[in-house]
Parts: structure tokens; C-alpha cells; sequence
């Protein structure tokens, strides 16, 4: 049973239930939102170019810095103030500098800093070292002025003093040199290089970020002007400044556009430690071929050029993919329209009759059939839902309304009122004798409305068709022509069963049950109901009257 059902639900599809609601008002804001959707959904695919496939940039730099100064009785050049870095994209520009001479390997007194500073022998130990002393302990306390005793110890002597670099700085004029950056790029995805200088550069330029965006050319001062720094108190202790190169590139012939942005921001910490130092030696050998250097403690600017970015080119798969991502953006115009309607039905309006309508048609509440029936009476325009268990008769109990669908007779299981008639004249005659004697009920009950239901003793059955005091519906024309008619129930049989014996002996039990149905299918509007549909016991007592069992032995309410 279970595979039986897993391959009938592979030849099976189902689609989602929609309440189509014919309004003006709602569906013009359906369509004006779902345009600003759309039209949203264009933008963000032109604007981002959602329509390409990317590729990361791979990038090499290159650069020169120029620049010449005099300061302190001497010329600075390229070869001087520029040193070589390990890091990879940056370039140093010496901007402060401490010397200490003519360095020899001897024994001299360390700088007095706090653990250097001794008053006898005893304060000092042979062969130590601290973390901030320039060389190795001998043991011994000497003067290093007049007024001051350190520790001795073996070293670069004299030891490098430990003052502040000097202010102003020693090469402050250093942010008129310029440097020239190269930069090429790669997008591996498209083969396609490009390089930073353009083809037709003037190299006089100077990088301007109005006047000239694109000139590789950058003068040190404008660099940290664009960070917001300021170049004569960096230069004291130095820093680190990122010169940073984004390529946003569309590499569409429709729209070519691939050229660097530059952008330029101090990396280094303000207030904790700023500032960029090293140090380095030159070396010499004496006459007498004692090696001698000189100590140079530099401070300067470490320019890192960082180099990222993105090139696109279009893909339709790429298309395809975003645009459909962005299809469930829709969904919002549905929801901004159900809460407009929710706000609506929440407020005051909910009083009117479009909202209790819409409110019946979303919902659909499946019940366990069961445990429910369905009523439909004579002098009320919809069908009741009834809840068992029942504490009265079912003529008295309270239910909700359900919606029921409107009837066309064309089908196979009904029959059109104008063909039947035409046998109305020939039958009427037939039916009028066709009821037993007892066929109107001579007693008055409490829970019928007609005057023509039968007693009952079961609540379920006790039930008729009218909810107030009237005419019974078995008088009406329309009974006789689409319920009771033998011509129309004939053509019924006939057509589902071609072959079918009329003048069988159990011919009425079948003439019965399809009855039954002409009747639910009449007054509740839908087959659908069939199995819980009630039907009247007045109505009920019509159709066994004029179709009887043989033994006239009936199962109650139900279409025995």
C-alpha cells in the first residue's frame, strides 16, 4: 500500500491555493508595488553589476622615490633617506636620525637608566645582561659622569644614548620629495593586464584627487595631508602610512571602465607606541685594523601599499542566478498587501462585507468528517457546519457558516431543469400516486418548520428543511424536477452505466441513493459534502415515498 502510494504521488503535482480578489484598489497596488519591486531589482542588478562574473585582481608594485635635501651642513639624496625594506609593496623615507660615532669594542660605562645605575661593585654582576643594557656586565661600578656611577660593561663603546630623536625632525623637508608608483594588475579569469600609468602621462604631474585622480606621481606631504596627518610632527618618530590602490573594473566593451582609486590612512596607533624606528651600523677598519662603526638609530615614514579589487565581465549565468534570487523580493508586494488588509480587517472596516467575505475564502479548515455534518436549510443562502456531539436536535443547534459553490445541473451526476420539464406533465400524475398514504405528518413536532417531517427519536435526524416556518421544499417544482424526477434519474443511470437494466426489481435502491445526491448536489452546491450532508427529514421521507425498499426497513439519516 505504502510503495503503491509513493509512485502515484511521482505522477502527482500540487500547487498552492490563491484568493484572487477582484478590486481595483487592491490590484492597482499590487501592480505599483510589484513595478517598484521590479524596477528595484533592475537598479540593484545595473548598479552592482550583478550581471557579471568577478575575478580577484593579482597585482606587483614598484616604486622610486626622489627628493634631495639640505640640512645640518649636508645633502640628503635618494640613496641616504631611502632604505630598503624586507616588507613586501612598501618603501621607507627617513625623516629623524640619531648617531653615535666611532664605535670601538671596549669596556665603558652603560647609560644610566634605572637598573644601569650602581653606588659600588657589590650593585653590579659580572656577566649579566638586562633587556635594555647595550652590551655584558664586567662586574664593576664606574663613573659615567661626574655625578653619576653605572655598571661597566663590554661593548660598542660609547654606548648609544637613550634620548629623544630631535625636535624638529633632522629631514622635516622630506615631504616635498616625490614617489612614483607602478603598479600592474591581472585578472587571471580574462587574461587581462593593465598598468596604473596611463598612456599619455605627463611626467610632470603630481597627484591631485580633483585635478589629477589618475597620476602615479604623489608628493610625501599631500599623502598624509589626504590621511589627515601632519607631516612636520610625524616625522619626529616616524609612522606608517598605507597608500591603498582599488580597482573597480568593468570590463564590458559597452561599458569599459577599469582605472585605480587611491585612498591613504595612518596604520600606526596614536597612543599606544606611535611611531616607526630602527637602527643599523656602517663599518669601517682602522690602521691599525681595529673595526670601528657608526651607529645610526633612524626614524621614518613606512609607506605599505595595499592593492585590491574586483573586475567583472558579463556572464548570463551569473544574470540568471542573481535575477532569480531576487524573484522571491516579490513575495513582499503579497505580504505588504496582506498586512494592508490584516491592518483593515483589525480596524473598523472589518465590518464590511468584503472583509468577512475575503476572511471565509483564505481559509480552508480541513475536519475529521466524523465529526462534523453539514446543514442547509430552505430560507438561508449558505450551507451550517454542524459539531457533534449533539446536545439538542440538529434543528436547534448552533453552527458556522460554510461557503458553498453555486450549481450548473449539466453534469453527469444532474440533469438540466428544462429537460426534465418536458416529461413534467407525463410524471406529475405518476409521483402524486406514487406516496403513501402517510406521507404528511399528522402530528406537530417542535423541531419541524414545514409540517411534513416524520418523528424521530435520534437528535442527528431530527431536521428540517426550512430554519423558520413555511412552505415545505418537496412542494416546490424545482423538487419534483431535479430530485425526484424518474426521467431525470433514469438519464443519470443510463450515463454512467450504459448497459443498465431499468426494470430491475432493485431498480428504486439505486433510483434512491442518486437522490440522495441529486438533492446534496442541489442545495449544498458541491458533491464534496456528500458523505456528512444531512439531508431533511421531510425531504429525506419524499424520496424513500417515492422510491421505497422492498421491507420499507431504513438505516436513519444516513443515504442507505
Amino acid at each position: 500500500m505504502g510503495v503503491c502510494s509513493c509512485l502515484e504521488s511521482l505522477t502527482e503535482y500540487n500547487s498552492v491555493k490563491y484568493v484572487r480578489i477582484q478590486s481595483v484598489r487592491w490590484g492597482g497596488v499590487k501592480c505599483f508595488l510589484s513595478a517598484t519591486v521590479a524596477l528595484s531589482i533592475c537598479c540593484v542588478v545595473i548598479i552592482y553589476r550583478l550581471y557579471q562574473e568577478v575575478d580577484e585582481v593579482n597585482s606587483s608594485i614598484r616604486t622610486s622615490v626622489k627628493g634631495v635635501a639640505y640640512t645640518d651642513n649636508r645633502i640628503w639624496d635618494t640613496a641616504e633617506y631611502t632604505i630598503p625594506m624586507q616588507a613586501v609593496n612598501s618603501f621607507f623615507v627617513m625623516t629623524n636620525i640619531i648617531k653615535t660615532e666611532n664605535q670601538l669594542e671596549l669596556k665603558c660605562p652603560e647609560y644610566p637608566f634605572p637598573k644601569a645605575i650602581c653606588s659600588s661593585d657589590k650593585s653590579c654582576e659580572k656577566g649579566s645582561v638586562d633587556i635594555n643594557s647595550h652590551g655584558i656586565q664586567t662586574g664593576r661600578c664606574v663613573y659615567y659622569n661626574a655625578t653619576v656611577k653605572t655598571c661597566e660593561v663590554r661593548a660598542w663603546c660609547p654606548v648609544e644614548s637613550m634620548e629623544n630623536p630631535p625636535d624638529p625632525a633632522v629631514l622635516r623637508r622630506s615631504e616635498d620629495f616625490t614617489v612614483l608608483i607602478k603598479n600592474n594588475i591581472h585578472f587571471p579569469k580574462f587574461n587581462y593586464t593593465i598598468l596604473n600609468i596611463p598612456q599619455n602621462l605627463n611626467t610632470s604631474c603630481t597627484y591631485n584627487k580633483i585635478t589629477s585622480p589618475l597620476c602615479p606621481i604623489f608628493r610625501l606631504g599631500d599623502i598624509l595631508q589626504e590621511a589627515k596627518e601632519n607631516f612636520s610632527e610625524m616625522a619626529v618618530k616616524g609612522g606608517i602610512i598605507a597608500i591603498e590602490i582599488n580597482w573597480d573594473c568593468n570590463l564590458d566593451r559597452w561599458f569599459y571602465d577599469c582605472h585605480p582609486e587611491y585612498g591613504f590612512r595612518r596604520l600606526d596607533d596614536k597612543k599606544i607606541k606611535p611611531g616607526f624606528q630602527f637602527r643599523y651600523a656602517k663599518y669601517y677598519k682602522l690602521p691599525n685594523g681595529k673595526e670601528q662603526r657608526t651607529l645610526f638609530k633612524v626614524y621614518g615614514i613606512r609607506f605599505d601599499v595595499l592593492v585590491f579589487g574586483t573586475g567583472g565581465k558579463f556572464n548570463a549565468i551569473e544574470l540568471i542566478k542573481n535575477v532569480g534570487s531576487m524573484m522571491s523580493y516579490f513575495g513582499l508586494a503579497v505580504t505588504a498587501i496582506e498586512l494592508a488588509i490584516c491592518v483593515g480587517n483589525c480596524s473598523g472596516c472589518c465590518k464590511s462585507r468584503f472583509y468577512r467575505l475575503y476572511n471565509r475564502k483564505r481559509f480552508e479548515t480541513v475536519l475529521d468528517p466524523r465529526q462534523v455534518m453539514y446543514v442547509s436549510y430552505v430560507d438561508e443562502p449558505h450551507v451550517t457546519l454542524i459539531k457533534k456531539p449533539l446536545k439538542t436536535s440538529l434543528q436547534h443547534t448552533q453552527g458556522s457558516i460554510v461557503e458553498s459553490d453555486p450549481v450548473k445541473f449539466d453534469e453527469s451526476g444532474g440533469c438540466c431543469p428544462s429537460e426534465a420539464k418536458e416529461n413534467d406533465d407525463n410524471e406529475e400524475y405518476a409521483l402524486t400516486h406514487a406516496l403513501r398514504p402517510g406521507a404528511s405528518s399528522p402530528h406537530f413536532l417542535e423541531w419541524c418548520c414545514c409540517g411534513k417531517c416524520r418523528p424521530a427519536q435520534e437528535y442527528h435526524e431530527q431536521l428540517c428543511c426550512r430554519r423558520k416556518e413555511g412552505p415545505c421544499i418537496t412542494t416546490s417544482q424545482l423538487f419534483q424536477q431535479l430530485v425526484l424526477s424518474r426521467h431525470t434519474l433514469d438519464k443519470a443511470l443510463l450515463y454512467k452505466d450504459p448497459f443498465l437494466d431499468l426494470t430491475d426489481d432493485n431498480i428504486n435502491n439505486q433510483l434512491r441513493h442518486l437522490a440522495y445526491k441529486q438533492y446534496v448536489h442541489w442545495r449544498f452546491g458541491s458533491f464534496d459534502l456528500e458523505d456528512r450532508a444531512v439531508v431533511p427529514s421531510c425531504c429525506r421521507w419524499k424520496i424513500r415515498d417515492a422510491y421505497p425498499k422492498a421491507d420499507n426497513n431504513y438505516t436513519g439519516f444516513e443515504m442507505e
